[in-house]
């Protein structure tokens, strides 16, 4: 009986191996729905699976072990999939591993927590800033849960709590996004102006440039003690443009009630800054634009062929900038925003440039480390709505499942919760 009961136990393992098997998520052409996919990739993480991302194999695409609750989720979430038994999975791996492929298997081991770094709802349940933002946007359409933190949480060190950091599209200049020519007599302008003015007070600080001030350096602390930041739009410049500007007023009074300080271009510290260099402030405190970092202005290309580029990078030997730049196309529909592209010529030179409009001299999407961490700069408001407007309604995400410009944000989302891997010397 002893001898039955162990040789049944054995063909139960063996044949458990035998049936072995993981759950592939292509992220080419195959796939109904690109954006969900990195929502699954997410869930599986947070039930405490491990996955791979495998980059540059079909657009990189995700596995994990086959289990039936995932097998639902796909299911249930309308993600395509394909069920692949062991071997062939090994298989795949050992192609993937050949030296001379550009492909890597990268191990992604837990779920990153998220915060978006956005302003709070009034008493109504409405957003105080009629605009809204595509990261939010796209974590909610993937099911990919986060946590809305604004400058009281930054202030109370709650930022060490979290993996990773959006920054909504804010003004860390404190000129209210320099719309006080087009939008000063709005309500929600005004309103705007009362919270940050009481919330710069409640902090000890007289104006809400210098509240801000103190936003980014904490900010900054985040991300060289080992934090991950991604910012879109207006928080990309005038992020580094407060860094620059620490202890220099460059505010007109339409904004903190004195004039700006007029030798303030002179006193900007490039060193103090992230990814932009030798800019010059915009002096009309009235112009929608906040410095020449911005290529807004100078851009002549008809939308129909304002593209950007992705460049390609070696798997095995630059795993990081692979990783956000992972697509099912390297050619990627651009779209406008107050901060729409950087200035090539004022983008420091460690700084790496991953996406680009060549002709324009412009760079789209740049990538650097700032002591152990990461940050990230994505030019544009929406990949999906080309010119994006004060009070127009938000995207419908399930009609662009496949958008190759918002994928470029779940890369980054992703990104944290890869195992850390050596660079090869």
């Amino acid at each position: 009986m002893k001898r039955f009961v162990l040789l049944f136990a054995l063909f139960i393992t063996f044949f458990a191996q035998l049936q072995a098997a993981y759950i592939l998520l292509p992220m080419d052409e195959a796939q109904k729905d690109h954006l969900k996919a990195y929502g699954i990739t997410y869930w599986v993480l947070s039930n405490g699976a491990e996955a791979w991302w495998l980059l540059n194999y079909r657009g990189g695409s995700f596995a994990f072990p086959h289990i039936p609750a995932f097998e639902r989720e796909c299911l249930i979430r309308g993600v395509s999939f394909e069920i692949v038994p062991d071997a062939a999975f090994n298989k795949i791996l050992n192609e993937i591993a050949d030296p001379e492929v550009n492909m890597d298997a990268i191990k992604l081991e837990k779920a990153p927590k998220i915060a978006v770094y956005s302003p709070d709802f009034n008493a109504k349940g409405e957003r105080i800033q009629p605009w809204d933002d595509a990261v939010t946007l796209v974590l909610t359409y993937a099911e990919i849960p986060y946590e809305t933190i604004y400058d009281d949480e930054v202030l109370a060190d709650r930022l060490v709590e979290f993996d990773w950091l959006h920054l909504h599209h804010e003004d860390f200049t404190g000129q209210y996004g320099r719309f006080y020519r087009s939008f000063h007599n709005y309500p929600w302008y005004q309103e705007n102006v009362r919270r940050m003015e009481a919330l710069a007070h409640k902090h000890g600080f007289q104006k809400v440039s210098q509240l801000k001030l103190a936003v980014v350096k904490k900010i900054r602390d985040y991300v060289i003690g080992g934090g991950f930041m991604f910012a879109m739009c207006s928080a990309t410049d005038t992020y580094d443009i407060a860094l620059a500007a620490d202890g220099v007023d460059i505010c007109a009074e339409y904004y903190d009630g004195d004039p700006a300080d007029p030798n303030a271009q002179q006193k900007l510290n490039y060193d103090n800054t992230f990814a932009f260099r030798n800019f010059h402030l915009v002096k009309d405190p009235l112009e929608y634009e906040f410095s020449d970092i911005d290529n807004t202005r100078d851009r002549k290309i008809p939308p129909e062929q304002d593209y950007f580029t992705l460049f390609d990078f070696s798997a095995k030997w630059d795993p990081v900038p692979t990783m956000l730049t992972q697509c099912h196309t390297r050619t990627i529909k651009g779209f406008m925003g107050q901060t729409t592209a950087f200035k090539k010529a004022l983008i420091k030179p460690n700084v790496l440039i991953m996406g680009e409009t060549k002709p324009l001299k412009e760079a789209r999407y740049i990538h650097g480390t700032m002591g152990k961490g990461t940050w990230t700069f994505y030019g544009g408001h929406d990949p999906e709505d080309y010119r994006h407007f004060v009070n127009d309604p938000e995207t419908d995400l399930s009609l662009h499942p496949n958008s190759p410009g918002y994928r470029l944000i779940l890369n980054n989302v992703l990104f944290p919760a890869a195992r850390k891997k050596k660079r090869k010397t």
